[in-house]
């Protein structure tokens, strides 16, 4: 398959670059220091030390037997849960880190869902000196309260976000007015593969170590390819990530698990590529959830991060070109599946990363005797409160 995005910053029809006039320069400067940052030995030397020496690369691909007895399916895990900070925004936020030295500019500024992406933005400000800014929505910032704590003590500054739904969508839309004001001093590290050119491809990039590490692993530690790779798709970058190490093996099936919510009414989910239509959202073309006169609706899940309305480009075209099989899990399939990971094997995921599990172990008619990798994202301790309330463990 041909490397995506062209020049302009499309993936097919999606992508580009839809954002004020004062941004147009700084898009452009940034992709030209980004095209410089690939080419700098000394850049990308750093990069892959930050990785194996401070984030703790690579994360294992782990089997795991319990479950897979329990199930009838053959199912690993890309550990991503175990990288310092507890999920896969670490990748990302120390390659645009670095970035923003390499501009000179000392000002990182954050969204954030889950609040892994603001750990992770705030644990890198600290490590190289930095300023952060992280914008969360006030409903986040209630129900994600541990990383809330955990930015602070990292000393970033997190500003709520009482517009719109105030969550995901709305920290997006403050963050970016924050760029336009302070665009000389200020780099915008975007957590996932949305937004405009060059960030839905940097992202990517940046997370595309995932999908290497685990193509490899799987050969060398199981012998083989696996059937089936199956990721949670929020804005999608742990989706993008690891789907980009299998895109070349036509014979694996590649699954973008979206949220599904708890139910089938408007505002009850967040299943973009079912329910949605191409549109403008935060600078780019893509799928996303509106209303007949094109205003973007309400969305809800379980997991913070995958309350976003909109998906990135990339997520669009794959599934128009049919590379991506995209579905939809449960509220209750996804904490179903975070119990039984817990109980049988030890491993509590994030409730972003069971929508991925939950979907696999609820068609478990659909995978039996396969083998199955799963990108688990992240760790649920950030998720306990809400695992408690939702459960009554």
């Amino acid at each position: 398959m041909k490397k995506l995005p062209d020049e302009r910053g499309y993936f097919g029809e999606y992508g580009g670059k839809f954002v004020p006039e004062t941004l147009i320069n700084a898009l452009e400067e940034l992709e030209r220091a980004y095209r410089a940052f690939q080419k700098s030995r000394d850049m990308k030397n750093e990069l892959k030390n930050l990785l194996i020496n401070y984030a703790g690369r690579p994360t294992p691909v782990y089997f795991a037997a319990n479950l897979s007895r329990k199930t009838g399916v053959e199912i690993f895990l890309k550990r991503e849960d175990l990288l310092h900070t507890g999920a896969h925004k670490l990748n990302n936020t120390i390659g645009q880190g670095l970035l923003s030295r390499f501009m000179s500019k000392r000002r990182l500024i954050a969204e954030t869902g889950a609040g892994q992406h603001g750990v992770a933005t705030a644990t890198v400000a600290a490590l190289l000196g930095m300023e952060c800014t992280v914008y969360m929505g006030s409903v986040d910032i209630e129900r994600q309260a541990p990383n809330v704590a955990r930015m602070k003590l990292l000393g970033a500054e997190v500003i709520p976000v009482e517009s719109g739904s105030r969550t995901l969508k709305d920290a997006i839309n403050a963050a970016l007015r924050d760029w336009v004001k302070n665009v000389r001093t200020t780099h915008y590290c975007l957590g996932s593969v949305v937004g405009p050119h060059p960030f839905p491809m940097m992202v990517r990039d940046f997370q595309s170590v995932i999908g290497k590490e685990a193509h490899a692993q799987m050969r060398k530690q199981w012998g083989g390819d696996p059937d089936f790779v199956v990721a949670c798709v929020g804005g999608g970058s742990n989706a993008a990530g690891i789907f980009s190490g299998f895109l070349h093996l036509t014979k694996i099936k590649l699954i973008g698990v979206e949220a599904g919510g708890y139910g089938n009414a408007p505002g009850e989910h967040s299943a973009r590529m079912r329910k949605g239509r191409r549109g403008i959202l935060h600078g780019c073309i893509t799928y996303l959830l509106q209303s007949d006169d094109c205003q973007v609706l309400p969305v809800h899940s379980v997991s913070a991060g995958l309350d976003y309305p909109a998906v990135g480009p990339e997520h669009a075209f794959f599934k128009d070109n049919e590379i991506v099989e995209y579905v939809r899990c449960s509220d209750k399939e996804a904490l179903e599946a975070c119990l039984m990971l817990s109980k049988l094997e030890g491993i509590i995921p994030a409730l972003e990363s069971s929508h991925a599990l939950g979907y696999v172990l609820s068609k478990r008619k659909k995978f039996k005797g396969a083998r199955v990798l799963v990108n688990l994202s992240g760790r649920g301790d950030k998720d306990m409160d809400i695992i408690r309330k939702e459960t009554r463990i």
